[in-house]
């Protein structure tokens, strides 16, 4: 290998000077500095560009820095439609407006901040970004913005939320019927990166005594109001008064529990029905439903589940928390369950309560006079968030059933222990 050492290299002709040919390396070694007295282009630097924009809009370059001047209009910067790593552009408050008029930065399909929507916008008086293209997951992240605000982060966003307790168990030995779960809906703002953590509640196990009341359903968050369904109050026996709850358990030979327990406004559900109190007259009463009363039992008619409340957050009218029906003393048939899932309860010594159907929050239909006695079990829960598509995060847990697309809302049905990162 040939050595040349001079103290300096100038062209033989001209200005140019040209170290090898096209497709040549040239090696600086470790080591060595290279100092710059004049001006270097061609390399990986920003060009910044002499004359101020003043424009509406902007088509920026990587490699080049920009003057912007917001004193008579906003400015949208558009970006380029491809990049590679490292590529580079600055934007700079010129003449300290933007608080006036705000840059906003369209990133022309490629991720900014890893999203592609809402569009950034600086509004701050002086500021400077610099923009560095990370790759494709990423996109464009401000290696520096003064504020250092996470700019794609989408506004707060409104989600409809129903919650539905899980059902109360109907009563042993002509009990009464099961009391539905609590019904409650609410609409709240939520922001960005919120978990909303999701808890169904559990329907109320029958037996061989007084019907177990269902588990409450909650939704809970930063920044959330907690909504609480109680679980329906279970079905009383002939010694066992029925159960307070989110609806009340109906009573046998006694009083019906109490519904809306703990108090909620608007009400979450309605009494248990009252059993009758003197023979004949011992047919237990319905459980309460989210939307009525249960009926009281009198001579051999046993009372009717109270019927339940309907829900559109589907996109279908579906009616929720019925209450489980009650059973006669002796002979006869037993009541109907309320609409919305309500189990119907038992006729006398030949058919046994129905179960509260599952993820509608029914009260279980009460136990018949003779075997088989035993009250049976309440609905399970449910939890059901509806928001607009175009905010739809796409994170969940708890595997919801996800429907898109619902006059323009993504519904999310929660029948198990979950969450939603919105």
């Amino acid at each position: 290998m040939s050595k040349i050492e001079v103290d300096q290299v100038d062209p033989q002709s001209g200005t140019t000077l040209t170290l090898g040919t096209s497709g040549d390396t040239v090696s600086i070694p470790s080591g060595v500095t290279l100092a710059n007295a004049g001006t270097a282009t061609g390399f990986a630097s920003i060009d910044w560009q002499s004359s101020i924009v003043t424009a509406a809009t902007l088509t920026a370059e990587a490699g080049k820095g920009y003057w912007i001047d917001t004193t008579s209009n906003a400015c949208t910067v558009t970006l380029p439609g491809s990049a590679s790593v490292g590529d580079q552009i600055i934007l700079t408050d010129y003449a300290r407006n933007w608080a006036t008029n705000a840059v906003t930065i369209d990133p022309n399909s490629l991720n900014f901040q890893g999203r592609t929507t809402p569009q950034p916008v600086y509004n701050t008086n002086g500021q400077s970004v610099d923009l560095v293209y990370s790759g494709a997951t990423k996109g464009w992240i401000p290696n520096s913005d003064d504020d250092v605000t996470f700019e794609t982060e989408p506004s707060p966003y409104n989600i409809e939320f129903l919650v539905i307790g899980g059902g109360g168990a109907g009563g042993y030995d002509y009990g009464g019927g099961g009391g539905a779960g609590g019904f409650r809906t609410s609409t709240q703002s939520v922001s960005f990166a919120t978990v909303i953590t999701v808890t169904v509640g559990d329907g109320g196990a029958g037996g061989g005594g007084a019907g177990a009341s269902g588990s409450n359903s909650l939704i809970s968050g930063s920044g959330l109001t907690t909504i609480t369904s109680a679980g329906g109050g279970g079905g009383a026996t002939p010694v066992n008064p029925g159960i307070s709850g989110g609806s009340g358990g109906g009573g046998a030979r006694n009083s019906g529990g109490s519904g809306n327990t703990p108090s909620t406004s608007p009400s979450q559900g309605n009494d248990g029905g009252a059993g009758g109190t003197g023979a004949p007259s011992y047919s237990s009463g319905g459980g309460g439903g989210a939307g009525a009363v249960g009926g009281a039992g009198s001579n051999s008619t046993p009372g009717a589940g109270g019927n339940g409340t309907a829900s559109s957050i589907t996109g279908s009218s579906v009616t929720y928390a019925g209450g489980g029906g009650g059973s006669p003393y002796n002979t006869g048939n037993g009541a109907s369950g309320g609409t919305g899932g309500g189990g119907r309860g038992g006729d006398s010594g030949t058919y046994n309560g129905v179960a509260g159907t599952a993820n509608t929050g029914g009260g279980g239909g009460a136990g018949g006079f003779a075997n088989p006695r035993t009250g049976n079990s309440g609905g399970k829960g449910v939890i059901i968030l509806s928001m607009p598509d175009a905010n739809y995060s796409g994170t969940t847990t708890g595997s919801p059933t996800v429907a898109t697309g619902v006059s323009g809302k993504t519904v999310l049905t929660f029948t198990g222990t979950g969450s939603y990162t919105a």
